[in-house]
């Protein structure tokens, strides 16, 4: 309950005047129902003509007399008085029309209770959504790099929808039920609280056992959830790879790998059904018992003239007796979805309170312009698991410079380049622009000066034209062609039915590998960033597209700082300065022509390049 609680505190609070008006139709509710129900006394003794008792009226200041005797006696009397004048039919008319209007009255606020909780429950749901999301959003890589990204999806999908089903679905609930719940054992009391006593004994025992039923729950739960993401990872990487699964004729392999996958949760997700679906039948049957207890008890006094109330009361009793069972039902199933919806928010708080470790610091600068240098001062860098990808990292990059960074794969020249806009912090030593560390400017400064151009574009499921003007405000159509024209773009753009509006799918995918790629650098050409980084750019593209996208790239190094890594030295001969990596270290640095005069490392990978 106190994690429950909790997550009410975190989400709810904004909606708390959905809860205020909820808690005041539920009242209205419960009042007209315990009204409507009070006129079964008066129409059975009219009915039945079992009461020939003449009653006088008692004035409200008496003090010879409770409250209680007062309000049953006046009630009686006034009955009394309109059959007197009216006859016992019409009064048998009129009152049956009243609880008519009672009844109306109380669908009418059961229906206003629920209908003003819907703006909490969508509310609720999409606020969850949008605290997820922008918590990706603000995670660094490194976080990335050690879950699956179905599994993220399911968090975000389907525990969400089972917060929404189980606790937000809950919360109705959890306001209307106890407000009946008190409301129809006051009235219990008030008629008669002897036999309400009588009650009282077999409540504990019920609520006992419901709590059995609901155990471990919250375990199932949390088991069920994390098959429900194995699956959607699944399908993740079966969407990503279905090229490689046709050409391996892995069809059979993956459908068996997903069968298995999928019959486990079908097992765990059986299992929490069937103890939820538990929940009705044990309390239907328990309120049943508990009736029937009562019913021969009060039964039996009446029939031995032994009763402290008469038989329409009685009846009355039980009818509202009846009526207490419903609430308590719901309260038992309001009890098993709470649980069940925690399982999934703890592992929504898996992505929430996952702590960003690229802090930003209360009195970081800005940094409006890149002046000087790049400085990597021994830098050192290993990732959670204590494994090392750089070491003792130290060289200078000048301002108007391009820098090469080559090796073997593996070797950390991507993850040397993402230091610098603080996709990853360093272990150890710093990183300074202009003489300044990267740790104590402020993130988005920092990364303005940037631009990227990776191996495997990245583009979004959007027009040509947003893509282009991604990450830039309101640029102008002009300023879009003549990006698109310098990174030779325009050309195939101009050719398509579209134009700048065509849709290049997921991934881009309607655009082959040498469009996308030239997309990605107009992009970087639109955003104008004074750094440039090259994460082999034109490592997968086939020898015409790379003429085109290197024409592309060499428009774009003009006149700025690049720091490119390449596989094919061809492209990075004419270097300012080539940094050699070999497993984490600099190994050699200097031109082409020098470094293949040394013999070394680097002449290795150009000869074999050669060959």
């Amino acid at each position: 309950m106190k994690q429950f609680l909790s997550m009410l505190r975190r989400y709810a609070r904004p909606y708390a005047k959905y809860a205020g008006g909820s808690v005041v139709m539920n009242v209205l509710s419960a009042v007209f129902n315990i009204f409507s129900f009070t006129l079964v006394i008066p129409l059975l003794q009219i009915l039945f003509k079992i009461n020939d008792k003449v009653y006088t009226f008692i004035p409200w200041d008496s003090v010879e007399f409770g409250f209680k005797e007062k309000v049953i006696n006046n009630a009686y009397w006034w009955v009394g008085n309109f059959m007197e004048v009216h006859g016992a039919l019409f009064t048998l008319i009129m009152l049956s029309g009243f609880m008519v209007l009672m009844t109306l009255l109380k669908t009418t606020c059961y229906f206003g209770s629920t209908a003003v909780m819907v703006p909490m429950r969508t509310g609720l749901a999409k606020d969850m959504r949008m605290q997820i999301y922008n918590k990706i959003l603000d995670l660094p890589l490194g976080f990335f790099s050690q879950e699956r990204k179905g599994d993220i999806i399911a968090r975000m999908s389907g525990d969400v929808s089972e917060l929404d089903s189980s606790i937000t679905g809950s919360i109705d609930m959890l306001i209307k039920n106890p407000i009946l719940i008190i409301f129809y054992v006051g009235t219990l009391f008030f008629i008669s609280w002897k036999l309400t006593l009588f009650v009282m004994i077999f409540a504990p025992i019920m609520i006992w056992l419901m709590g059995v039923i609901g155990r471990n729950l919250k375990k199932r739960s949390t088991e069920a959830q994390a098959l429900w993401s194995d699956t959607m990872s699944q399908v993740e990487e079966t969407l990503g790879g279905l090229r490689v699964v046709k050409a391996f004729l892995a069809e059979k392999k993956m459908s068996a790998r997903f069968d298995k996958v999928t019959g486990a949760m079908k097992r765990k997700n059986t299992r929490v059904a069937t103890r939820q679906a538990l929940a009705h039948p044990v309390s239907e049957f328990l309120g049943t018992v508990m009736i029937c207890i009562v019913l021969c008890f009060g039964g039996s006094l009446i029939i031995m003239d032994k009763s402290f109330i008469d038989a329409p009361t009685f009846i009355f009793f039980m009818v509202i007796l009846y009526s207490v069972i419903q609430p308590i039902k719901d309260l038992s199933k309001a009890a098993y979805n709470i649980p069940k919806g925690l399982a999934s928010m703890e592992r929504i708080d898996k992505i929430l309170q996952a702590v960003n470790t690229i802090e930003e610091k209360p009195d970081a600068k800005d940094i409006k312009e890149f002046k000087d240098s790049i400085r990597f001062e021994h830098v050192s860098f290993s990732y959670e698991d204590g494994r090392e990808i750089l070491h003792d990292i130290d060289f200078e990059i000048k301002k108007g410079q391009t820098i090469a960074i080559v090796g073997a794969s593996g070797g950390g020249k991507s993850t040397l380049v993402d230091l610098i806009p603080r996709f990853y912090d360093v272990n150890e030593g710093r990183i300074t622009i202009d003489g300044v560390d990267v740790r104590d400017l402020k993130l988005a400064s920092l990364r303005s000066l940037m631009g990227n151009v990776n191996q495997d574009p990245i583009l979004f499921n959007d027009s040509i034209r947003a893509n282009i003007a991604f990450g830039v405000e309101n640029p102008t159509d002009e300023q879009v062609s003549e990006a698109a024209r310098i990174a030779n773009a325009a050309e195939f753009i101009d050719a398509k039915e579209e134009g700048y509006d065509t849709n290049v799918g997921d991934r881009g995918v309607k655009l082959s590998g040498g469009q996308r790629q030239r997309v990605s650098i107009a992009r970087a050409i639109l955003k104008n960033p004074p750094i440039l980084i090259l994460d082999e750019a034109t490592a997968s593209l086939d020898t015409e597209s790379e003429r085109a996208v290197q024409d592309a790239l060499d428009k774009l190094m003009s006149n700025r700082t690049t720091i490119a890594i390449a596989h094919r030295l061809s492209t990075i001969k004419d270097a300012d300065e080539i940094i050699v990596i070999d497993s984490g270290r600099i190994v050699e640095r200097g031109k082409h022509d020098e470094l293949i005069a040394k013999g070394g490392y680097y002449r290795k990978l150009h000869d074999m390049q050669a060959l």
